[in-house]
């Protein structure tokens, strides 16, 4: 019996060395496995055999102690040893290790969650975070805001390259001094067009034929004392003059010789006389001057006045001149023009309206006569649709002698009529109503569009005086407009122009384009009008905003210098529909400077897809008293875009501050880009802070943009995990962003874990329930990035082990032999 118990026990002593050879020798194997926990087998006694219990002392005896011979020995438990291991660096940033307790959690092939302290991770092509052995890391992720959503545990991913971030701006943070001391912006620049033209009011054709007036002939005619009755008086003198009559009553320029023509230019009315017989009276024979009648003009006895004395059908050949002196009718007007004349003649209505002028093809050299004017022009008939009205007279205009180049209304005739001009340069020149009631110069231009005058329509003069042409401005197609404010130039914007544009639709476009901010645009405190700089009292106020005024486009910028807006030659260009390229020039010019103190910065900020969009910022002196002074700021972003409409202008707002210098207040603070036709979150508001700006005096105001809090997008190019197990993305524009928390777990008996292989844990029944955490928090240890944590196995330990254990299993198998020799011997007794 005895016997065979110390082979059994020697056996169990065997199998004790073999098992710490075995842990000792998984040990040294896994030195180098990143994140090993060594382990030592724990050995105790096992069943023992009891040949006395022992006796407690007594009166008469000590006592005696229990007899019992062991049996052997037993593995009672192969503890892992989660000490910490040596901490390495790495070269990878996704190599983590634990510093303290805790296990990475990670998913296993079945789904489950397992535990690991190998921190030596990958991305695999989904952009997720595994082990060497294909294990997903398990933490909490992010939503589409980067924001981490703690709710469950999901694969974290790392998606370089693939994703991209932006944020819109919400902050602008400005800096400078807006100074107290500047000059008031209470005047504003005002700009306008040259006269642009109705294209749809016709023009009379050129080639009306002008000449000379027609000279009475009296180089046949004679005149005789007559015996036939009449009122002349014997014994007195007389003198004659004729002149041709048209039609229409003109009459040409007179005789210039008296009649008879002979060394007595006198008739004297003999005795028994009393009138004059006229014989070969002058005749019209040029057929381009059908004049119908002959006046014949006398002077009274003795005198030197020519009156009428009687009229008769051209191609009478003589008259008898009886009229008393008192019976003679008007004076002869022998009113002369002498130069060189051209004529201008347009359409005219009763009621006021007037075509555009077209110049006679002729001009005139006169002396000492008067020009008749044929075959004038005649209105054509008002079209179906309109567009001018029922011209019913001409009036003709005529240059003075001492300017060709300017035209004064001569006459307004009935259509049909010719007309002999004997206006002289003194009274039609004149514009005292005493001297020329109907004074009028000529607008070369005509009448001048309106509101609701179509662009097709609108055309411009070119040249003046005795050469005037007329050349559309517009036609259909796309018009790019790109105009200036306070020197710089502002954004371009597209109008398209069609066969139903207005000219109010193109001013309203050109308003909004140039930033042009009316009184409304702040409902709290409306915006201030232009004074007057020409007036001494600073009226009247002029309106900001566009308009047409006497045919012109105008624009009255907003107050101050840097509001300034003008408009150069090549503002426009315009793409036809017919793809050709033009340049439409308005001939804008400036009608009043601006003044007062101004400040302007441009910069960049970021809408929700990250587009970086241009903002103007001009500040304005508005005003000033004795206790504060007050700037008005305005805010242009040729980015801007509105549903409908080319506005530029995204806020406006006053900036007050007090007699220190120091910020006192803003009215307003936001500004409002619309986004309407792009997928960005509309309208991008951003407040701007002007917290940081000074009221000092200074030598001028200035203003910058320090910093904004909105950025472009960028793609993430890499990535940093903190000790907390937060991973950042770091993107290509700068930005950080949340990607995921690395979430660990710890157990209240580690050694009690189940050993799944693959540097794999899973709960075990002696190992408690994970208690989950992030780094750094309930007990957890932190997680070092760029690292990894060495096998914790003591290589010297384990090598001593395993002398120590070859040695016990040595000595056990002496037991054994020791006991076989025994056995031998009494299988020997019976020989």
């Amino acid at each position: 019996m005895g016997l065979q118990s110390s082979l059994n026990t020697a056996l169990t002593g065997l199998q004790a060395a073999e098992t710490v050879i075995d842990v000792s020798g998984n040990n040294l194997a896994n030195s180098n496995t990143v994140g090993f926990k060594s382990s030592q087998a724990q050995f105790a006694t096992q069943f023992l055999q009891t040949q006395s219990l022992g006796s407690s002392p007594t009166g008469t005896s000590g006592g005696t102690n229990p007899r019992q011979i062991g049996l052997g020995v037993q593995v009672a438990e192969i503890t892992p040893d989660f000490t910490q291991g040596t901490i390495q660096i790495s070269a990878n940033p996704s190599d983590l290790a634990i510093q303290g307790d805790g296990f990475f959690i990670v998913e296993g092939n079945g789904g489950e969650q397992l535990y690991s302290r190998n921190g030596v991770f990958k991305t695999n092509s989904q952009n997720e975070l595994v082990t060497i052995t294909g294990n997903r890391l398990l933490g909490h992720g992010v939503d589409e805001s980067f924001q981490v959503q703690a709710t469950q545990l999901t694969a974290l991913t790392i998606p370089l390259g693939s994703t991209a971030v932006a944020q819109a701006t919400q902050n602008v943070f400005l800096e400078g001094s807006l100074i107290p001391n500047g000059e008031v912006a209470d005047q504003a620049q005002i700009i306008q067009s040259a006269v642009l033209g109705d294209g749809l009011a016709p023009r009379p054709p050129s080639g009306t034929s002008t000449t000379s007036a027609a000279l009475p002939d009296t180089t046949t005619t004679t005149a005789a004392s007559s015996a036939t009755a009449g009122g002349l008086v014997p014994g007195a003198t007389y003198r004659y003059r004729f002149s041709f009559v048209d039609a229409s009553g003109q009459e040409s320029m007179p005789s210039a010789l008296s009649v008879p023509p002979s060394t007595s230019t006198a008739v004297t009315i003999g005795a028994g006389d009393s009138s004059v017989q006229l014989t070969n009276i002058p005749n019209d024979t040029a057929v381009s001057e059908p004049y119908t009648l002959v006046n014949i003009y006398r002077t009274t006895n003795g005198g030197s006045t020519y009156f009428l004395a009687g009229q008769v059908p051209a191609g009478t050949a003589s008259y008898n001149d009886a009229a008393a002196d008192g019976a003679l009718g008007a004076q002869l007007d022998t009113t002369a023009l002498n130069g060189s004349y051209s004529y201008y003649v347009t359409y005219y209505r009763t009621s006021g309206e007037e075509s555009r002028p077209s110049p006679l093809t002729n001009s005139v050299n006169v002396i000492n006569n008067r020009v008749h004017l044929t075959g004038l022009p005649t209105p054509p008939a008002v079209p179906p649709g309109g567009g001018f009205p029922a011209y019913d007279r001409i009036r003709i205009y005529r240059n003075i002698g001492t300017d060709a180049d300017s035209f004064f209304l001569v006459d307004t005739i009935n259509v049909g009529d010719d007309y002999t001009d004997s206006s002289p340069d003194a009274v039609i020149s004149s514009s005292d109503v005493l001297v020329n009631p109907n004074f009028k110069e000529l607008n070369f231009d005509g009448p001048p569009i309106a509101s609701n005058t179509l662009l097709t329509n609108i055309v411009k003069r070119t040249g003046d005086g005795q050469s005037v042409e007329y050349a559309s401005v517009f036609q259909e197609g796309t018009l790019s407009f790109t105009g200036e404010k306070g020197g710089r130039d502002l954004a371009t914007k597209p109008f398209v122009v069609s066969s139903t544009t207005t000219a109010q639709e193109l001013i309203n476009f050109m308003t909004q384009a140039l930033g042009i901010q009316t009184s409304t645009a702040d409902p709290v405190n409306a915006i201030p009008g232009s004074a007057a700089a020409d007036s001494v009292d600073r009226t009247p106020v002029f309106s900001s905003g566009g308009s047409i005024s006497n045919g012109r486009f105008v624009f009255v910028s907003n107050n101050g210098t840097g509001n300034a807006v003008d408009i150069p030659l090549d503002a426009m260009t315009l793409i036809t529909t017919s793809s050709t390229t033009s340049n439409p020039q308005l001939n804008f010019g400036t009608v009043q400077d601006a003044i007062g103190e101004s400040a302007t910065t441009d910069f960049i900020v970021y809408d929700s897809l990250g587009i970086p969009l241009s903002v103007r910022l001009t500040t304005v002196l508005q005003s000033r008293d004795d206790s504060s002074v007050t700037y008005r700021w305005f805010a242009d972003s040729g980015d801007n875009d509105p549903l409908t409409g080319a506005g530029i202008a995204v806020g406006t707002g006053l900036v007050t501050l007090d007699g220190e210098g120091n910020l006192l207040g803003v009215s307003e603070e936001t500004v409002s880009i619309d986004r309407a036709n792009v997928p960005s979150a509309s309208p991008l508001n951003f407040d701007l802070d002007f917290s940081a700006i000074s009221g000092l005096a200074s030598s001028r105001s200035s203003i910058a943009a320090s910093q904004q809090d909105g950025f472009a997008p960028g793609t993430l190019s890499s990535f940093i995990i903190g000790e907390d197990g937060r991973i950042r993305g770091v993107f290509s524009n700068g930005v950080t962003r949340d990607l995921g928390q690395i979430r660990l777990a710890r157990f209240a008996n580690p050694s009690g874990l189940e050993q799944r292989g693959q540097n794999l844990f899973s709960g075990g029944v002696n190992s408690g329930l994970p208690v989950q955490g992030n780094p750094g928090e309930q007990g957890i240890g932190d997680i070092i990035s760029g690292a990894v944590e060495l096998s914790n196995t003591d290589v010297g330990k384990n090598l001593i082990d395993l002398i120590l254990a070859s040695t016990q299993y040595r000595s056990n198998t002496r037991v054994i032999t020791t006991a076989q020799q025994l056995i031998d011997e009494l299988l020997n007794l019976r020989r």
